[in-house]
C-alpha cells in the first residue's frame, strides 16, 4: 500500500496546480486511500448504493477538497504515508459527519431491517464506526474527577452507551419533536456517565477495571453477529493461543477463560474473585491481550 500510495503522491505533485492532470491524479489518491475506510462500506456481496454510497461520496468530496493542501505540505521526514493517508481520511470522515444527518441516515438504515438480520447488523457497525470517527460524542464536565480516572471512566461510558444503541436502535424516533440522532445518543451517554461514576467512585482502586474491548460494541441478541462470531473463535482455540496467554502463575486466569466469562455477562469483580486475581490486573492483563490477539481474531472471522 505504501509503495502505491507514494507513486500516486509523487504523480499528483507533478502535475501544476488546477489543471485536469492534477485534479485526475488527486482522485486516484483519494479512491486509493479510501479502500481502507472502515465507513461507508456496503454489506459483503453488495454494491455501493444507498446510505453508504452517499457517506463515500460526501466523504469523497471533503477529502478531495482538503488534499491540495496537505500534499504540498507533506513532508515524508516527519510522518510515514500511511500514517499521512489514515489521518487524512479520518479528518475528512469526521468533516462529513459534522452535522448529523448521515448518522441518522445509518440509524434509520438499520431500522428497516429486522432485528437478528444480517443487514442490520452490518448498519450498526457501520453506525458504530461513524459514531467513533464523529467525534460528536459529547464529554461531561466533571471537574472533580483525576484526568486518568476520567479518561478511563469515559471510556466505559461509551462502551455501554453504544452497547445500548445496538441493542435499542428502535427507540430512536426521529419525529419526536425535532430530535436529532446524537441528541439521542448524549442524553443516554449523559445518563450512563452518572450511573457508572457513582459506582466506581468510592471503589479503592488505581485502574478501573473495563478495557479498551473491541469485542464489546456488539449486541448479544443478534443471531448471526460479530459477537457469536468472536465467541466461536475463542471457544475452538484449536492451537490453544489464547489459553497459553495468562496471568502467572494461574494457568486458569488466561485469556480464553476471562473472555468467555465477559461474554457470559459475569462483571470484572465476578470474574476477579473466581480467579482470585486483583482487578487492576485482571483489566491490565485483558487489555494487553485484546490488542494482541485482535489481528488474529479479525482473521478467524473472516475465514
Amino acid at each position: 500500500m505504501d509503495e502505491q500510495l507514494e507513486q500516486l503522491v509523487l504523480e499528483a505533485q507533478r502535475h501544476a496546480r488546477q489543471t485536469p492532470e492534477r485534479q485526475l491524479a488527486l482522485e486516484e489518491l483519494v479512491k486509493e486511500i479510501l479502500r481502507s475506510r472502515k465507513i461507508a462500506r456496503p454489506p459483503m456481496g453488495e454494491p455501493l448504493s444507498g446510505v453508504y454510497q452517499e457517506i463515500y461520496e460526501q466523504v469523497k468530496q471533503q477529502f478531495l477538497h482538503q488534499i491540495e493542501e496537505e500534499l504540498h505540505n507533506y513532508n515524508p521526514k516527519l510522518i510515514s504515508m500511511r500514517e499521512w493517508a489514515n489521518t487524512l481520511r479520518n479528518q475528512a470522515c469526521k468533516k462529513a459527519l459534522e452535522d448529523g444527518q448521515l448518522l441518522k441516515n445509518l440509524a434509520l438504515e438499520a431500522q428497516r431491517h429486522p432485528p437478528g438480520s444480517r443487514l442490520r447488523q452490518h448498519a450498526l457497525t457501520q453506525l458504530i464506526e461513524a459514531i467513533r470517527l464523529s467525534g460528536r460524542l459529547c464529554h461531561p464536565k466533571r471537574p472533580g474527577l483525576s484526568p486518568k480516572f476520567y479518561n478511563l471512566l469515559y471510556d466505559e461510558v461509551v462502551n455501554k452507551t453504544l452497547i445500548y444503541v445496538c441493542r435499542k436502535i428502535d427507540n430512536y424516533d426521529p419525529e419526536r419533536g425535532e430530535q436529532k440522532f446524537m441528541n439521542w445518543v448524549n442524553f443516554r451517554l449523559e445518563r450512563v456517565f452518572i450511573e457508572c461514576e457513582g459506582e466506581y467512585r468510592n471503589q479503592e482502586i488505581d485502574v478501573l477495571p473495563w478495557p479498551d474491548d473491541p469485542f464489546d460494541i456488539v449486541a448479544p441478541e443478534e443471531p448471526i453477529s460479530l459477537f457469536d462470531m468472536v465467541r466461536e473463535c475463542l471457544e475452538e482455540d484449536a492451537e490453544k493461543v489464547f489459553q497459553k496467554e495468562y496471568i502467572r502463575p494461574k494457568k486458569d486466569a488466561n485469556f480464553r477463560a476471562i473472555a468467555l466469562k465477559r461474554f457470559d455477562g459475569k462483571s470484572w469483580k465476578e470474574i476477579a474473585q473466581e480467579l482470585d486475581v486483583k482487578i487492576p490486573t485482571l483489566s491490565s492483563f485483558f487489555q494487553r491481550s485484546c490488542e494482541k490477539f485482535r489481528s488474529q481474531l479479525m482473521q478467524c472471522i473472516r475465514e
